[in-house]
């Protein structure tokens, strides 16, 4: 009988041939679902890693070989979607402001409520990741920014600004009688209430911040501005 032997001189059973064959055929598809791990998707895992850790850990508590393995791509592949540290802060952010928004910021979109419960629903309790809560996410990262990341910072500024726009026309859309004035009062509760929580890990201060702006809307919404101008006027003279 003939025999066939590979190019190693090791003889090559017909009967195991297809059987091989079939073994490195497997390995062929294993080998592409192993990069497509660390290729198709890889920028919306590192994205997906990057909101988990930085959020729940802190931006600088969390180090590239952290982000790499939570989002199974090498530290090569992330550098490859973003070039610093700092972009992939700047690229969670937005992202914050698109498809993973805040929950409580996104009372204001509601279609179910008048403008003037909106106003009232931004102040729903944070969600708890775990036994801390975490606050806002920009606020957090303006924080560890220190100033010291002009691309972090604007990014932060840009969303608050936005925001604050935001309340103040939902104050206008509620009939505030000085929706400006309104909004940006709103404002300063609703940021001085996220960082309460987070710096006491106490949810119960939403309350409080409830109440306080539930009195600020019942002060001037319905009102028109004539009268409020008279009522001050009147102060003044008594």
């Amino acid at each position: 009988m003939h025999r066939k032997y590979s190019d190693r001189f090791t003889y090559l059973d017909p009967s195991r041939r297809n059987t091989r064959s079939k073994a490195l055929a497997i390995l062929d598809v294993v080998g592409s679902d192993i990069a497509s791990v660390g290729g198709r998707g890889a920028r919306d895992r590192i994205l997906q890693a990057a909101d988990r850790l930085f959020y729940q850990q802190g931006i600088h508590a969390t180090g590239v070989a952290a982000l790499a393995q939570e989002a199974h791509v090498s530290t090569r592949t992330l550098y490859q979607h973003f070039a610093t540290k700092n972009a992939l802060v700047e690229a969670y952010l937005r992202r914050r402001e698109g498809d993973a928004s805040i929950p409580s910021e996104m009372e204001l979109e509601r279609d179910d409520l008048p403008a003037a419960e909106r106003l009232l629903a931004i102040f729903k309790p944070l969600e708890a990741h775990g036994v801390v809560l975490r606050g806002c996410p920009f606020h957090n990262a303006a924080v560890e920014a220190a100033g010291a990341l002009a691309g972090v910072a604007g990014v932060v500024e840009a969303h608050k600004k936005a925001f604050r726009a935001r309340i103040i026309a939902t104050a206008r859309e509620a009939g505030a009688a000085d929706p400006q004035s309104l909004g940006r009062q709103l404002a300063v509760l609703y940021e001085g209430a996220n960082a309460l929580a987070a710096s006491c890990n106490d949810n119960t201060v939403f309350a409080d911040a409830r109440h306080a702006a539930q009195a600020l809307i019942d002060a001037t919404v319905g009102r028109t501005p004539t009268s409020t101008a008279r009522q001050r006027r009147r102060k003044r003279t008594t």
